[in-house]
């Protein structure tokens, strides 16, 4: 089993059941003593960004919609992006890991514009307290595995999922492979 720490990935096994969670991959945040936070990839909202964000229309990836990070705090929003250059750090990002990092969303835009290789914006989060996470792991709820710089700004985020699975090594990747209902198998 692999730590989970900022900047791995939460794919949901077939034993997690819980409808906010269900067939989800989650990018660790951040993680300490107190708990953990990430935002869930692969759940596109209906919601253009520019509907309620407008200054940031032009600044995410497509789809240029909302993700739903998750069931906690959805009136908030929270900006993850990649930087072009990892030395060239902008005004208003926070590193998570590596290039990967999050955009203070009171930044002007102009003062990313160049910087970014990718930005995507998450209503929500979801949020572990202390050790739950460590316990849902160890009952076999999530795999943590290594992220890619690109899993967070998909063009589809449908078959993020079984592709993250697909690209790990061992049994894994089998599971990549099984139907989403079982009983029509």
């Amino acid at each position: 089993m692999t730590e989970a720490r900022a900047g791995m990935l939460l794919v949901a096994t077939p034993a997690l059941l819980d409808p906010n969670f269900v067939d989800t991959v989650v990018l660790l945040l951040d993680v300490d003593d107190q708990g953990a936070l990430g935002v869930v990839l692969n759940r596109p909202s209906v919601i253009r960004v520019g509907d309620v964000l407008d200054a940031w229309a032009g600044a995410v990836d497509e789809p240029d919609v909302l993700f739903q990070g998750g069931p906690v705090g959805p009136e908030g929003a929270l900006a993850v992006a990649v930087l072009r250059d990892a030395a060239d750090v902008p005004v208003g990002f926070r590193a998570v890991e590596g290039a990967l990092g999050l955009v203070d969303l009171d930044t002007p835009v102009e003062l990313l514009e160049g910087s970014l290789a990718g930005l995507r914006i998450f209503a929500g989060y979801a949020g572990w307290g202390a050790a739950q996470l460590d316990g849902e792991i160890e009952e076999g709820s999530w795999y943590v595995v290594p992220a890619e710089a690109a899993d967070a700004f998909r063009d589809d985020p449908a078959e993020l999922w079984r592709d993250v699975l697909r690209r790990q090594p061992g049994e894994m990747a089998w599971h990549s492979t099984r139907p989403f209902d079982p009983e029509l198998n």
